[in-house]
């Protein structure tokens, strides 16, 4: 029987926007080989499909599974977007198109681009409208009114083509659809966002009193607030121009952008273990969607970017002091995510959509003073009551946005309590076809996590999301996963049979590891804005970790310019991590996991410290190799002093007892009235003994208490314990204390569990059940 594989090669934006729609043939030229097996077509107008022909049969196949598939981004495919965007002058054939509200400087910034670029500059209120009404702007607005005037102003630019000029809108265009349609056609539409405030004043010494809107009855302010929804809908970059900020400043800014805009290949991924070092260097390029979609490098190591993280300017964070978490979301992560790979406008909704009404809390992660100078940063107001919603609530919809539209994918996930439910959670939020070619399947250690975390993540299953409990613990889950990730056989025979990739939302993800960057840059600016710091004043963070995704998301803010000093790793009983930022050695050998009060960070094999050593050893992908290796084989590995020495200037460590942990719930609720969670107490009990009292701390609160009722019980000497865990809940939320009780965690005792499956501790046997998933979620290809 010959089998027919097509297969969607990428799902590159720039691809299917410049390649597949136009029907041109990245694999001209292309200097792969052509075996009798396989055999590479373009169908020209439709999507570029991988044929591979096989002279087995299905049941042969099923059997063997040795067929092994090759889904990279081609070397051709790679030059290709190359060539599109970067050997063309800045410009080329392109509009550089200003946007913004009255007062925001389009028309002077567009000049100074204009000279830098020696290109024509169109101002569209002179140049275009005045012009073609003989008339001023303002007197036209009052010649015919609002509505009239909008129509008018839209039907003016409808025939207006330009090609490499700059253009200043007026401030009123973004609202009328048809004329940004047709300018965006041959436009980089950029966006001036300029605070409220300074527009209206600038307005004011304008003695400019006369908008579009304004003579509604409306105050100038609300008519600015309303026109910024049709600013973000058009945009494709946007430049946040803080207070203070002179023109000369922001056109270079617009020029940078730009320049990276058009430059696709300058933020690039590699994995840790990749041998080459250095930028210059030649490696097959992976792009942001490819780190989200692939999860794990094919070589079993992590993807970084290759360049440093971007970093904003103290201007530009202190004008975020006062911003919502929505807009210090969408500004740092408009930095880190290149708009190829999602346009900023797009990523704006998926913002607004994530940090919606699904958080208890509108601050979403709020600051709270506990006591003298430490501070809790509350993570837990998402709809799972755990840090890992703020991830998980946006990951899901980059994850949809960059795969391709043609392939199914299964996200594979391993918890040690909180990711399940937050993954089952976020991944069931998607809507129409999303959720049918999206699944997401968690394995949680059956005995290993509280009796309420395994209450929530069989009950967050969906119909496209599953629960499956282990005989065996979170390391062995987490090893699972990677093993069937690297198992080429394996996913080559799940995409051949049923046109289904694999992929994870675990911490390893990058698109699951950025989205943490904001909460630690949000918790440093809303203590600025509470008045208990100023900004600049460093500030340390304690996090209780097991697999170091969450303190490494802290080290992140801190490269972006956050003035974070120290970073405290807190560990339970299951100090692994601890030990080894002590000594450099990292050892396995007759360690045996040990349940605790916080079984989150019940981890031994931390996965994200890969990420750091690869930072922190200058990019030394052969040394990660080695040292990952070595630790799979020989269950240890030692780093060298001088790197030691590295990882000590910025980070702390120390671990706490069960007993600590316990003590540390009852005296901070007896003395504050505050109740922490088991991994909360962990990083107070750690914080207490290393801090050294000289500047404020930030305690990570990783979950709501109410999801350990057990512990929190015991620790507050209630003796009610051998309850239903909605009885318990009750009990705890009738203690008014702080914070109040999760809303969403009541709702969920109320509810009757579903069904779930429970596997022995072979890899084998998951393997299988995977298979079984994906049969009756996902139609066969054949």
């Amino acid at each position: 029987m010959i089998l027919y594989l097509l297969l969607l090669v990428t799902n590159d934006p720039f691809f299917k926007k410049f390649v597949l729609d136009k029907g041109v043939s990245p694999f001209a030229g292309w200097p792969g080989k052509k075996s009798a097996k396989t055999m590479l077509h373009i169908n020209q107008g439709q999507h570029l499909k991988l044929i591979t022909k096989t002279f087995v049969s299905l049941t042969h196949f099923k059997a063997n599974r040795h067929l092994k598939l090759i889904l990279p981004r081609t070397f051709a495919f790679t030059e290709l977007r190359k060539t599109w965007f970067s050997t063309q002058p800045l410009l080329g054939n392109k509009n550089i198109i200003l946007m913004g509200p009255p007062g925001a400087g389009k028309t002077t910034v567009g000049k100074i681009i204009g000279q830098k670029l020696d290109c024509v500059v169109i101002d569209v209120d002179n140049d275009i409208l005045e012009t073609t009404w003989n008339m001023t702007v303002a007197e036209k607005l009052k010649d015919v009114g609002n509505e009239q005037f909008l129509e008018e102003e839209g039907k003016a630019l409808l025939n207006f083509n330009a090609s490499g000029a700059v253009i200043s809108l007026s401030g009123s265009n973004p609202m009328h659809e048809a004329t940004m349609q047709h300018l965006k056609k041959n436009g980089i539409i950029v966006y001036l966002d300029v605070p409220v405030i300074d527009i209206i004043n600038r307005l004011n010494l304008m003695k400019i009193d006369r908008i579009v809107g304004q003579n509604s009855g409306m105050p100038l302010k609300e008519i600015l607030k309303y026109r910024k929804k049709f600013y973000k809908k058009w945009y494709d970059i946007r430049i946040f121009c803080e207070d203070g900020a002179s023109t000369e400043v922001v056109a270079d800014k617009v020029f940078d952008a730009v320049k990276r805009y058009r430059d696709v290949d300058s933020e690039t991924f590699v994995s840790t273990r990749c041998k080459f070092r250095h930028p210059e260097e030649r490696v097959t390029p992976k792009y942001f969607s490819d780190a989200v979609i692939e999860g794990l490098a094919s070589d079993g190591g992590l993807f970084v970017p290759r360049k440093e993280f971007p970093k904003l300017s103290c201007l530009e964070w202190k004008s975020l002091v006062g911003a919502t978490y929505v807009e210090r979301a969408q500004v740092i992560l408009e930095r880190c995510i290149h708009p190829v790979d999602i346009p900023a406008s797009r990523l704006g909704e998926m913002i607004e959509t994530a940090y919606g009404e699904n958080f208890a809390c509108s601050k979403i992660a709020p600051v709270r003073h506990l006591s003298g100078n430490q501070f809790i940063l509350e993570l837990f107001h998402g709809p799972t009551g755990s840090f890992k919603d703020l991830s998980l609530q946006l990951m899901p919809h980059m994850f949809a946005h960059c795969i391709p539209r043609t392939c199914n994918y299964l996200i594979l996930v391993a918890t040690s309590g909180d990711t399940g439910s937050a993954v089952l959670n976020g991944f069931s939020r998607l809507t129409g076809s999303d959720k049918q070619r999206i699944a997401a399947v968690t394995f949680f250690p059956e005995d290993g996590i509280s009796g309420f975390q395994k209450e929530q993540i069989i009950g967050s299953q969906k119909e496209n999301g599953w629960a499956v409990g282990v005989k065996s613990d979170f390391d062995f889950c987490q090893t699972a996963i990677k093993k069937m990730f690297n198992d080429s056989d394996y996913t080559g025979f799940l995409t051949v049979e049923y046109g289904t990739a694999l992929s994870s939302a675990n911490s390893i993800n990058w698109g699951r590891l950025l989205p943490q960057v904001i909460y630690h840059a949000s918790a440093y600016l809303d203590l600025v804005n509470q008045g208990f710091i100023s900004f600049g004043s460093q500030v340390d963070v304690c996090i209780p970790t097991g697999n170091f995704g969450n303190i490494l998301s802290a080290v992140y803010a801190k490269m972006m310019g956050i003035p974070f000093r120290k970073f405290i790793c807190a560990s339970n009983q299951n100090h692994v991590l601890t030990d080894f930022i002590k000594t450099g050695l990292y050892d396995l050998r007759q360690r045996k996991l040990v349940q605790t009060f916080s079984p989150s960070i019940d981890i031994l094999k931390s996965s994200n410290l890969e990420r750091h050593l690869h930072f922190v050893t200058d990019r030394d992908g052969k040394l990660m190799t080695k040292l990952f290796h070595q630790l799979e084989s020989q269950q240890h590995f030692q780093l060298e002093k001088i790197l030691v020495e590295k990882l000590q200037q910025d980070f702390i460590a120390d671990w706490c007892s069960e007993e600590n942990c316990l003590a540390a719930i009852n005296s901070t609720y007896h003395t504050s009235g505050y109740i922490l969670d088991p991994h909360t107490a962990i990083a107070k009990v750690v914080a207490d003994r290393v801090q050294d009292k000289t500047c404020p701390v930030i305690l990570a609160s990783t979950a709501h208490y109410s999801k350990f009722a057990p512990a929190i019980m015991q620790a507050l000497k209630i003796k009610e314990i051998n309850q239903t865990s909605s009885s318990q809940l009750c009990l705890l939320s009738s203690y008014n204390a702080l914070p109040p009780p999760h809303e969403a965690l009541l709702e969920r005792t109320k509810q009757q569990d579903p069904k779930y499956h429970i596997c022995a501790p072979d890899v084998n046997i998951l393997k299988d059940h995977v298979e079984t998933l994906i049969q009756t979620h996902f139609m066969k290809v054949f």
